[in-house]
């Protein structure tokens, strides 16, 4: 009976040393996740972009030792950068630090070609949708307003997946038959005519009236429409 109370003693002993020295370590999860949350501040998300953050794991067989003040975080090179390395330190009497690589991918959300749109197709929900795209991928000023595209035609074969820019396509295309609208503020008139040349919204394009056959330069107001102010 001695002989089993020492041996039930010597096991608690043990369990209780374990615990003991797991509460004094700081696991790679914990690094892992501190670093996450880290990086989640420093690159917050929004409604128009949207941030993937991916730490790589720690080697299992790392022992890191444990820290009695609070870690702390930074990136010593450049914020901007796709791939970062995270230094994440301990700052007490024994102190230590260790990196971390990670990728951090901001993604914005633009108009998108969700099939593929051949020249002279209507651009409408059923080819274009809001999706979100690395920020790296995209060149020049792209497109998240849906009015805007709605009902233009393609100038080029866009592919699926590509982002749309006002150069893929036109609200109003050479030889498109157009309304043209001449305001004041006391009267509006209203006339047919023929695009000379194209362009979108609030763009100066050639219309030939086709009444007087007079050309003039008024601006794109929508898919059928351009006005001139009087």
């Amino acid at each position: 009976m001695r002989q089993i109370k020492i041996y039930i003693f010597i096991f608690l002993f043990f369990l209780n040393s374990q615990s003991f020295a797991n509460e004094n370590k700081v696991g790679s999860n914990y690094i892992e996740q501190f670093a996450t949350a880290f990086l989640t501040e420093k690159f917050p998300s929004s409604e128009e972009e949207k941030v993937l953050i991916s730490v790589s794991s720690l080697d299992p067989r790392i022992e890191i030792k444990s820290c009695d003040l609070p870690l702390v975080a930074n990136i010593p090179e450049n914020m901007g950068a796709r791939n970062v390395n995270i230094k994440i330190s301990c700052d007490d009497t024994a102190p230590w630090k260790i990196y971390l690589s990670a990728k951090v991918q901001i993604t914005k959300a633009v108009l998108v070609a969700i099939s593929t749109i051949n020249r002279g197709d209507t651009l409408n929900e059923d080819n274009v949708a809001l999706n979100f795209l690395p920020v790296n991928q995209l060149r020049g000023n792209k497109l998240d307003d849906p009015t805007l595209v709605f009902g233009a035609k393609a100038k080029k074969r866009i592919a699926k997946g590509r982002a749309i820019s006002k150069s893929s396509f036109c609200l109003i295309c050479k030889g498109d038959f157009v309304t043209i609208i001449a305001a004041s503020d006391s009267f509006n008139i209203k006339t047919q005519g023929m695009a000379l040349s194209s362009g979108n919204v609030n763009d100066q394009i050639r219309v030939r009236n086709t009444r007087s056959n007079k050309i003039i330069s008024p601006r794109v107001k929508n898919a059928q429409q351009v006005i001139i102010n009087l």
